[in-house]
């Protein structure tokens, strides 16, 4: 091991770093958003209940707020389709997101950094990130109705 390695942290550690109790629920979330790929509420619940035994889905609602609030989860809203959490928040990236499956992806940055994209007239605002959501048909959904 080099002295430039650094150790990535757990996710109590980041939990800690973020001012939070670190607890059961907590860390099952978090170990759910981070596995999942941009996984809706109801599975992350899930896979956290495959982790610690119980929780309700309203407990889940209530940790995934709290880790939103902490800068660890993002919430996306791709239109139509329920909420949708990741654990990539340190950047102001972009996703594709499949019309038929639901699929989604990250993309980097369209341009440049953050806000990547700036309106014609920003009307007085600062602008600090731009979201946007490219639709369209993945590979296996494209395969499966081009036959």
């Amino acid at each position: 091991m080099t002295g430039s390695a650094q150790a990535i942290p757990s996710d109590a550690d980041l939990l800690r770093a973020k001012g939070l109790r670190v607890t059961a629920p907590r860390l099952a979330v978090l170990a759910a958003v981070r596995a999942g790929d941009h996984l809706p509420a109801d599975e992350i619940a899930t896979a956290a209940r495959a982790r610690i035994g119980s929780i309700s889905t309203q407990a889940t609602y209530d940790v995934l707020g709290v880790l939103i609030g902490a800068g660890l989860v993002r919430r996306i809203e791709p239109a139509g389709s329920p909420a949708r959490f990741e654990t990539r928040v340190a950047d102001n990236h972009h996703h594709l997101v499949c019309r038929d499956c639901g699929r989604t992806v990250d993309v980097d940055c369209v341009t440049g950094v953050a806000p990547c994209l700036e309106p014609a007239d920003a009307a007085g605002f600062e602008i600090d990130e731009a979201e946007v959501v490219f639709w369209g048909r993945c590979a296996s959904c494209r395969q499966e109705h081009d036959g």
